[in-house]
């Protein structure tokens, strides 16, 4: 059994990857500062969860803090990879607050590379964004389109971590696996996100504030086919870039007419402008990641909205206070 050190260990996506590595038995060195970009309820329910494991360790630390990751890796002893799940997300935050996107996910993704170098870690895994790709992607998009003119700050910052691993694995032979996640959803997911927000305004009868006029589409993928992926990807690769996701593309709008027959409500939809960080669609083409690692998502579109619905309905009491805007 291996032992791998993973950030964002409470965030989202992160949350899912520990579950089935900890299920499989093999260890895990969480980390997550528990920061405040959105409710912190739903990473102390993630984490609550990973902590009923005793392969698990977790440290509440922030990965732009190299001193602290030092610590951390002296006191894990051999690790076999680092899988670097921590993030600034959010491409319109991203344009408030550019500073604190670059600290944590370019610096942070740094600093660990510097880990890794440090301490003989062979293998590297770094969570990017399909928003790299920009205004102009062919659909479905591979990852060989245009990925050098980034709409925001967030994509930005992503995109020099990229380089930065690819800079440490042509100098220190470090091997790395960097995966463009799309559209990503499930229970517990993060509540800036679409499908989060809009099933809790129609589960409570509150306005569904839509931008743009609702033709815009997402690739949406479920969070254990995207935990899948990541994990498939710890195998010796030498330098790859994957899409991961955005297989099941969908209207805002037809999103809108499943939930509402799914919860059993109409959705009260307020229409504002479009925002200029978002993009009108995303649709990944993944033939690399089949082909690479035989990733097939397992989960339908409407499987994964119904899991989301039954999960929120059951955890209403508090979900439903979770700030969504």
């Amino acid at each position: 059994m291996a032992k791998y050190m993973l950030t964002g260990a409470a965030g989202f996506i992160g949350s899912r990857v520990c579950d089935l590595l900890l299920e499989d038995g093999h260890s895990v060195v969480g980390i997550d500062n528990i920061n405040n970009a959105y409710d912190i309820r739903l990473k102390e329910y993630r984490l609550k969860r990973l902590k009923n494991h005793k392969g698990f360790q977790f440290y509440q630390k922030d990965v732009a803090d190299l001193d602290s990751l030092e610590e951390i890796a002296c006191q894990s002893g051999k690790i076999d990879a680092i899988i670097n799940l921590a993030a600034r997300a959010g491409v319109r935050a991203s344009v408030e607050n550019p500073w604190i996107f670059l600290q944590t996910n370019t610096t942070g993704t740094l600093n660990l590379l510097e880990i890794a170098r440090k301490y003989g870690i062979p293998k590297f895994v770094l969570a990017s964004t399909s928003s790299i790709y920009g205004s102009n992607a062919p659909l479905p998009t591979t990852e060989e389109a245009d990925s050098s003119h980034p709409l925001q700050p967030y994509a930005a910052s992503k995109k020099a971590a990229e380089t930065m691993c690819y800079s440490y694995h042509f100098l220190h032979g470090i091997d790395v696996t960097v995966f463009r996640y799309f559209t990503v959803f499930g229970p517990a997911g993060r509540p800036d996100m679409v499908m989060f927000r809009f099933v809790q305004w129609i589960a409570e009868c509150r306005k569904v504030h839509l931008n743009g006029d609702g033709t815009q589409s997402r690739g949406f993928t479920y969070v254990d086919d995207i935990a899948r992926g990541t994990i498939a990807g710890l195998k010796p690769l030498g330098y790859e870039i994957i899409n991961l996701g955005g297989h099941d593309v969908i209207t805002i709008n037809d999103m809108i007419t499943i939930l509402e027959k799914m919860l059993g409500k109409k959705a009260d939809v307020i229409h504002h402008p479009a925002h200029p960080a978002d993009m009108m669609t995303n649709w990944a083409d993944v033939t690399k990641a089949k082909e690479m690692l035989g990733w097939q998502p397992q989960v339908s579109l409407e499987e994964g909205m119904q899991a989301t619905v039954d999960w929120y309905l059951k955890e209403r009491s508090w979900a439903s206070q979770v700030e969504t805007l």
